[in-house]
């Protein structure tokens, strides 16, 4: 029986070593960019400044310093996430830029690479090495993909963790991962709405728990900061930079810049609530149908639309939600695609507060992930309503998600794809 483990252990070693293979080549980029300080104005587009700022924080952690009211020097930036998000950066504090970097940016990959893989499980569409591997470097394509490398963001590893515990609810553990994300960034508690919807009382239960664990833990560790945070920055939205900026493609970002100025709370909630509603209540019917991954997909558009301020860089969601989409229209699939391919929303002048003299067409453009999140919304309405909205099969034996919508395909023509 050993051997027989070690064995399979070693195939699957084997076809993975294509995914390693980018996932190494990636951490080596940008350690090398990082170790040789690049102008980031020469280098790529990004310079890491997020991670900079979160290795910051984990910096005022270890020196028993406030974490909200000054900025990293490195970047001017302030950390902005809960408490309990410093805390697992305090490490990082402790090792050479670059290499954090080419950490960073290596557990990034991965967990991009991991995300088709968990996709692909989760259509019943299993997706070999070399496919995990083709896939993850396309993916580079999409701006928010680069962005999140170049800036050395979190929402990969965050991505990563949901869907993990949204297409496996079925697990003793699942929803602590949700819980977990919103411990470290607010917006996932949204998937706590999706699950309730979906039918999944105790998973979403588990996930407020795990959340409140998270906060406890914040208030035990670093209580001054956990205060300030809790009391204070939480309703800052505006914290984080410019709500006009071409790069918030929220409703509040939208709001802002067809007002020339920032929305009254009223109008803004008027308009975000309800569709934010609307948009994960329609996810929660397909994760019942079977398309966990689209459910999913639908609970994070929702996130992104009602948070104040969704940066282009927070959509890394476009890469599951295509792969779903492959599986009922191509066309779809490449459409969608194409527009996070192409980044719309820089095409008109942005900054320094030009957004506020765009023209109608600039503001199509401008607010092009906002609208195509829109547009996916109304065909995947009408596609619902054309075949039915009732109860799912029963799932079965393996607990797969039950297979009731047609015109699935799969990703290719990938080896032992039913």
């Amino acid at each position: 029986m050993a051997r027989h483990d070690a064995v399979r252990i070693g195939r699957t070693l084997k076809g993975l070593g294509p995914v390693l293979a980018v996932v190494v080549a990636a951490a080596a980029v940008a350690g090398a960019v990082a170790w040789a300080e690049v102008p980031a104005r020469l280098s790529l587009h990004g310079g890491f400044v997020d991670i900079s700022a979160y290795r910051y924080g984990g910096r005022l952690v270890l020196d028993g310093l406030p974490l909200y009211g000054s900025r990293d020097p490195a970047t001017n930036l302030r950390f902005t996430y809960p408490p309990f998000a410093a805390l697992p950066m305090a490490p990082l504090a402790l090792l050479p830029f670059w290499l954090v970097t080419a950490l960073w940016t290596a557990a990034s990959v991965g967990a991009l690479a991991g995300v088709i893989l968990v996709v692909g499980r989760a259509l019943r569409r299993p997706v070999p090495g070399w496919l995990v591997a083709l896939l993850t470097a396309g993916a580079f394509a999409l701006e928010p993909v680069w962005q999140n490398l170049t800036f050395g963001q979190i929402n990969l590893l965050l991505m990563l963790a949901v869907l993990v515990d949204l297409t496996y609810p079925e697990r003793r553990w699942s929803g602590v991962l949700v819980g977990i994300a919103a411990g470290v960034k607010l917006t996932p508690l949204v998937f706590v709405v999706l699950l309730v919807l979906a039918g999944r009382r105790t998973t979403a239960g588990r996930a407020l728990l795990a959340f409140a664990g998270t906060v406890a833990i914040g208030f035990a560790t670093i209580p001054g900061s956990a205060r300030t945070y809790w009391a204070d920055n939480l309703v800052k939205a505006g914290r984080v930079g410019p709500p006009e900026l071409a790069h918030n493609q929220s409703v509040f970002g939208t709001l802002t810049r067809l007002l020339d100025g920032v929305p009254p709370t009223l109008l803004w909630l008027a308009v975000a609530g309800p569709l934010a509603l609307a948009i994960v209540a329609l996810g929660a019917v397909w994760w019942r149908r079977g398309d966990r991954v689209l459910g999913a997909g639908f609970g994070a558009l929702a996130m992104l639309l009602a948070s104040p301020v969704s940066w282009s860089h927070h959509w890394v969601w476009a890469v599951p939600v295509g792969l779903a989409l492959w599986t009922h229209s191509r066309w779809a699939s490449l459409l969608w695609t194409a527009v996070f391919v192409a980044r719309p929303f820089v095409w008109p002048p942005w900054g320094d507060r030009r957004e506020y003299g765009w023209g109608p067409i600039e503001h199509v453009l401008g607010n092009a992930y906002l609208i195509a999140a829109l547009v996916l919304y109304l065909w995947a309405a009408v596609r619902l309503r054309a075949h039915g909205t009732g109860p799912a099969p029963g799932r079965s034996r393996r607990g797969s998600p039950p297979r009731s919508l047609p015109a699935r395909r799969d990703f290719g023509a990938v080896r032992g794809t039913p």
